[in-house]
């Protein structure tokens, strides 16, 4: 049993079901694991009278969040680059915040949405990330690289709608109270636009998760140029699935616009968007575009930044200039991947 991919009641179940054992037991487990990071659990007292048990165990459970190869600061700005059991390679951001931390996770080893601004992109999809890599994230962040990550953003490699049902199976494991206790208000989905995804998310039961969409354009001629997914997912049948979708009161998206010097930048590029979102409750966060090696497109300077956001506030939308963290070791937006290359580790014959 790989603990990381589990949610308690399933632990719980599997203790009665091959140990004639509940709840007592499977939440020592998950206190000794999700709680301190133990990675030897069978010390805790509830294990000392059930030799059975924690011989039993020993022989079935796995913990393996993956390997930290490398870590890379940029102020107190961190990436971690973890090594799978195939040899692939991912790579998370810590990114400090006043009091706490937020932990950018990645959800797929590259990426199939080929967007024309986006290393991970480059690498095409090499494979879907499972449960415990995915939740093996928030353990190595704070566990074994030591920061209190109390916010998740799934803004990493990949593109987590197209990873769907292991990207929400690691948000119930990371909320729950007696593991990581990370609250569904402090966790955010980002996609490319996946019209799909969020109208499942739109069914499940997943009180507070923010939902942030990648933007880039609300035209839909410039869109399809960075973003390909627009082809099948066009900004006209976006709009329709927002606008029937299910927020809390007073809730919102969020909006992501990358920012890129003569392609999206225009006094018409910002009417169009501002008449695109007027009808959606969306927060706009503006990100000025990140070099990536073997793309030609230009960063806007702090001038540019400045005159695009002061043309959307006077048009009524609210908008958060994002300056870029991390841009120096290849965290930013859009940067993600440039360890991610390395081939799998092929089994013997």
């Amino acid at each position: 049993m790989e603990i990381l991919s589990h949610r308690l009641d399933q632990v719980t179940q599997s203790l009665k079901r091959n140990h004639g054992k509940g709840e007592y037991h499977a939440a020592a487990l998950y206190r000794e694991i999700f709680k301190a990071g133990n990675l030897t659990p069978f010390c805790a007292e509830e294990f000392k009278a059930s030799r059975a048990l924690t011989l039993a165990l020993k022989d079935r459970l796995c913990i393996n969040p993956g390997e930290v190869v490398e870590t890379i600061e940029d102020g107190r700005l961190i990436k971690f680059i973890t090594r799978l059991t195939d040899g692939l390679k991912i790579e998370s951001v810590i990114i400090p915040m006043t009091r706490h931390h937020t932990l950018c996770v990645s959800s797929q080893v590259g990426c199939r949405m080929g967007c024309r601004f986006c290393r991970t992109a480059k690498m095409g999809l090499k494979r879907n990330l499972s449960v415990s890599e995915i939740t093996g994230q928030v353990f190595n962040a704070r566990f074994n690289l030591g920061f209190d990550i109390k916010n998740i953003v799934f803004m990493g490699m990949g593109e987590p709608f197209d990873n769907f049902e292991n990207v929400i199976q690691s948000i119930r494991i990371m909320n729950e109270q007696k593991g990581f206790d990370i609250a569904q208000r402090h966790m955010t989905l980002s996609t490319a636009g996946l019209t799909r995804g969020i109208r499942q998310l739109a069914r499940m039961k997943l009180p507070g998760i923010r939902l942030a969409v990648s933007i880039n354009s609300a035209r839909d001629d410039i869109r399809t140029r960075l973003m390909p997914v627009n082809r099948t997912n066009d900004l006209g049948t976006l709009k329709n699935v927002l606008q029937a979708y299910p927020l809390k009161k007073r809730g919102c998206f969020l909006f992501e616009y990358i920012l890129i010097k003569g392609l999206n930048d225009s006094q018409k590029d910002a009417i169009t968007l501002a008449d695109y979102i007027k009808p959606l409750p969306v927060r706009l966060n503006l990100i000025p575009y990140n070099p990536v090696c073997g793309f030609n497109y230009q960063s806007p300077d702090d001038r540019d930044m400045h005159r695009f956001s002061d043309m959307l506030t006077q048009n009524g939308i609210f908008v958060i200039k994002r300056w870029s963290k991390g841009r120096s070791v290849a965290a930013g937006c859009g940067q993600l991947g440039t360890s991610g290359s390395v081939e799998p580790v092929m089994p013997s014959a």
